[in-house]
């Protein structure tokens, strides 16, 4: 075993998520690399030292450039709103040093094409853990060994209501395209849907905001998206995303049907798939709930008990494993940089899609 000094930019939500894993990750899965608490970032030295003091660094700083510099940090872990991110991440690369950054990759597609160029010849992933959850895991590997056949059809959302209420007040969250639904919560359920199914070949979009005024000031962004689209292997899909979805807390939810079966998830009940198999006496078909176990892909780390569950923090430590494998092993570990920037064209192509009013093909 040998230790890596890691460096954590944000010390907000995912900014502990992402210390807590790197704490718990070498214990969890015995890791080769075995993390070190090296320095914390924030936008300030006095927020910077409670993160310290909190998460267990060895030392914090008021100034991420200080991070990136510093000879004892072998890795950069960013954390930070988008706008920062281009910056944070062609620093580090210019040290040679490896970098997990949290989705969406920049704050627009010109930024996420910058941070692939930046990234070339260096080990990167970006943050979307909740394709990681051992539920999804294994509906990856159902649909890959065509368990459910031909894949006919595919239904996404990603859906909150965090703005449901027209009378909560703006905020950042309610200004610059970044920051709104197509920007903030669409990558997840895209990236969802590019590792079940492969590549999206055309879209069809609209976005509109549901209430354009809140107590203390205008709405400039999105409220609700949504998009037909086209997958290059000829499946038809449809992805909605919303943050006033009234009643949906963590609404992560697919479903994918096929010529022999179908396949639900809700990520509100992460530890449960639901598996449909066109076999057997009608009478008797229907859809089958699986409890996640210590037999679906990384959860028998975790828990050997079946159906006891894994969690949220526990995706940000199976992400935190595969980051130190690809920084170990010098091979790409999924999503890249490049995967990344693939999220970053739909949206593109979504808003393109929704200005014009037409279908975009994704090869324009």
């Amino acid at each position: 075993m040998s230790e890596i000094g890691i460096g954590v930019v944000g010390g907000g939500y995912m900014g502990k998520a992402h210390s807590v894993a790197m704490a718990a990750v070498g214990a969890v899965f015995g890791t080769t690399l075995r993390p070190r608490l090296e320095m914390i970032a924030a936008s300030s030295a006095e927020s910077a030292e409670r993160y310290r003091a909190a998460f267990g660094f060895a030392r914090a700083t008021g100034d991420w450039r200080e991070l990136v510099a510093d000879p004892r940090v072998e890795a950069v872990v960013i954390a930070t709103p988008q706008e920062l991110h281009l910056e944070i991440a062609e620093a580090a690369f210019a040290r040679g040093l490896p970098v997990m950054c949290e989705k969406p990759m920049g704050a627009s597609l010109d930024e996420a094409e910058a941070m692939v160029r930046a990234a070339e010849g260096h080990v990167s992933m970006v943050g979307y853990n909740y394709v990681r959850t051992p539920a999804t895991q294994f509906a990856r590997k159902l649909v890959a060994d065509g368990e459910i056949g031909d894949v006919t059809w595919f239904r996404g959302e990603h859906t909150e209501d965090f703005l449901a209420d027209p009378q909560a007040p703006a905020s950042w969250r309610t200004s610059g395209d970044a920051n709104g639904t197509i920007g903030d919560l669409s990558p997840h359920m895209i990236n969802c849907a590019l590792a079940l199914l492969g590549p999206i070949a055309s879209v069809n979009a609209e976005i509109a905001t549901v209430h354009g005024i809140r107590p203390g000031g205008e709405v400039t962004n999105d409220d609700h998206a949504q998009f037909m689209c086209r997958f290059a292997s000829g499946v038809m899909g449809h992805l909605y995303f919303s943050r006033v979805a009234t009643g949906r807390k963590m609404g992560y939810a697919y479903e994918i049907t096929g010529t022999k079966g179908a396949i639900r998830f809700d990520q509100e009940d992460q530890n449960a798939l639901w598996l449909y198999r066109a076999e057997g006496p009608e009478a008797e078909r229907g859809f089958r709930k699986i409890l996640t176990g210590p037999a679906h892909p990384d959860y028998e780390p975790f828990c050997l008990g079946p159906g006891h569950g894994t969690g949220y923090q526990d995706q940000i430590i199976i992400e935190a494993r595969d980051f130190l494998q690809a920084i170990e092993t010098g091979a790409p570990v999924w999503p890249t940089f490049a995967d990344g920037l693939e999220v970053m064209r739909i949206i593109d192509a979504a808003r393109r899609s929704a200005e014009t009013r037409a279908w975009v093909d994704m090869a324009l």
